[in-house]
């Protein structure tokens, strides 16, 4: 899979069924899966004459592509990660849903709180600092959506891992509790319209960088949080 983005043609990295092993929820389902690709992510994209202006300002802009699809009883998702720490709170982000649905599951290092963020098209969901989150595709179609974050840091994916997956799993049937979280409050489910003021195309706040900011320096810009509900 290939998308054109700012007059070229860019390869994705591909997130893989075997690299996502250790949080997929159905076990028996995955013993005799393929090592199928679940979702492509096209990194670092810029459109001509933004390229130098988005590393100045320390950003990197992506895409990622998950095709509707079942992992045995649940619904196709990323692999889960945290944000480092920057300063005195964690680096957040910042999504767009340009096709299909997305629910975000946002969820506190120790699961002492879960929310899932329902978002359509058009919608962006911003996330905060202190939560770690994973994307889900709850229906038959390609979910595509783009992201603004800081580009100077490594996600963290090892906490998710070691837990075998997010503290809860999203299944044909409902939502279940991942038991090696151990007690987990409910979990909170609300729509994305709300979650920011941004109401515009995602990539074209690059011509109003202060609007990203947050991204990079969220110590200096916390003000922008109390927009979201459930911060």
């Amino acid at each position: 899979m290939k998308i054109s983005f700012g007059q070229r043609n860019v390869e994705p990295d591909v997130r893989m069924l075997y690299d996502m092993k250790e949080v997929v929820y159905d076990k028996e389902w995955l013993k005799d899966a393929e090592n199928i690709p679940l979702y492509y992510m096209f990194r670092d994209l810029w459109k001509a004459g933004d390229r130098q202006r988005i590393e100045k300002l320390g950003l990197r802009y992506d895409i990622t592509i998950i095709p509707g699809r079942m992992l045995g009883q649940e619904y196709v998702k990323t692999k889960g990660h945290y944000h480092p720490v920057a300063g005195t709170v964690d680096y957040p982000e910042i999504y767009e849903v340009l096709e299909g649905e997305a629910h975000y599951l946002l969820q506190k290092r120790k699961a002492e709180r879960t929310i899932l963020v329902k978002a359509k098209q058009g919608n962006k969901v911003i996330i905060p600092p202190g939560y770690g989150h994973i994307t889900i595709n709850p229906q038959n179609c390609n979910l595509k959506m783009a992201n603004w974050v800081c580009r100077n840091f490594e996600s963290e994916y090892e906490p998710i891992v070691e837990k075998g997956g997010g503290a809860w799993f999203e299944l044909e049937d409902g939502f279940k509790k991942n038991p090696n979280y151990g007690s987990v409050p409910d979990l909170e489910i609300c729509a994305a319209d709300g979650n920011n003021p941004f109401d515009r195309n995602l990539y074209d706040l690059i011509n109003e960088p202060n609007k990203l900011d947050f991204l990079v320096s969220p110590d200096e810009n916390k003000k922008i949080f109390e927009y979201l509900e459930f911060f």
